[in-house]
């Protein structure tokens, strides 16, 4: 809560307080990566934990003892990829040319789009292209999250345009697994929305100071709405609004475990408001934005931490 000395303690990084648009985010930024795989995965949060590691930072002063770390869990099926993007070079910059389809498609992409009639695969005539992303799709019915509509996203490769080509060529139609993009002791960057918060004062939503009982209008409410002139609202005043669902990233979280064993972290009732994972699964240092069921994107980190140790702990006790 916002105290007398600093009664206003929301940031203006994040401006405007709108809410996101659709419930995957958005990446504006891929990383590089000189060998032809996807940079990027779709993962489902699942909920949190913690477990006992061995210290292994080297200049930690708990270094080689055991100690309790917090864990997020997520549920990471197999992504299936369901098209390829082609794009070329213009004056606007890059722009999408031609989007192939695989032969065989599953029916729960018919929630998200509508489905081509006639799916014919012609990735072998097209030669000329500055760039191409695989269309990959979450599954969740492999999941207990009880959505249905899979999500859709455009993932870009790594590598030379030739391997890039060879690798959508093999991968299209068929399905990739967490493993094959990352890697345990990998730094990443979680891409999620927030939790949703509805319309909040300015108290919760900014952090301003609530005023004493002798105010004369309002306690949780700021004091006036700006100076006489300029004669209109500065958009610095905080105001009332609508708060959470936004687009937030965590930069450089740790990969703690990747596990193809559900049974590591499923209790006999399933996670808390999750249920059993059925698939692979991350185990993640620290929290991620968004609450429990929400779709986040995974991708390697895109400004690396050079103080984060590359090597994953060793772990000898997950709370279940």
């Amino acid at each position: 809560m916002g105290k007398a000395h600093a009664s206003r303690r929301g940031s203006m990084q994040f401006w405007p307080r709108k809410r996101s648009r659709h419930n995957l985010a958005r990446i504006r930024s891929w990383p590089s990566n000189n060998v032809a795989k996807p940079l990027g995965f779709i993962g489902y949060k699942a909920g949190m934990t913690h477990l006992m590691a061995e210290d292994n930072h080297p200049k930690s002063i708990t270094k080689g003892q055991e100690i309790s770390l917090p864990t997020t869990i997520i549920d990471c099926p197999p992504m299936f990829v369901c098209g390829v993007s082609f794009y070329k070079k213009s004056i606007l910059g890059l722009q999408k040319s031609s989007q192939i389809f695989a032969e065989k498609l599953n029916k729960d992409l018919s929630r998200k789009i509508q489905l081509p009639k006639k799916t014919i695969n012609k990735i072998n005539d097209i030669t000329e292209f500055a760039d191409l992303r695989l269309l990959v799709q979450s599954q969740p019915k492999l999941t207990t999250t009880g959505d249905k509509k899979p999500r859709l996203l455009e993932i870009a490769l790594g590598g030379s345009k030739e391997d890039k080509l060879a690798y959508a060529k093999e991968k299209l139609g068929q399905e990739i697994k967490i493993e094959e993009v990352l890697n345990e002791g990998d730094a990443l960057d979680v891409h999620g929305i927030t939790k949703g918060k509805g319309f909040q004062g300015t108290v919760k939503r900014f952090g301003v100071m609530v005023r004493s009982h002798k105010a004369e209008k309002t306690k949780r409410g700021i004091g006036n709405l700006g100076a006489w002139t300029p004669k209109r609202v500065d958009y610095r005043v905080p105001q009332p609004g609508k708060m959470g669902f936004h687009l937030r990233t965590e930069y450089n979280k740790q990969i703690l475990k990747i596990s193809s064993n559900p049974e590591e972290v499923n209790s006999k009732r399933g996670l808390h408001k999750y249920g059993l994972i059925k698939s692979s699964f991350l185990l993640i240092k620290g929290s991620v934005p968004g609450p429990r069921k929400r779709a986040l994107v995974l991708i390697p980190t895109i400004r690396p931490n050079k103080k984060t140790h590359p090597e994953a702990p060793a772990i000898s006790y997950i709370a279940k």
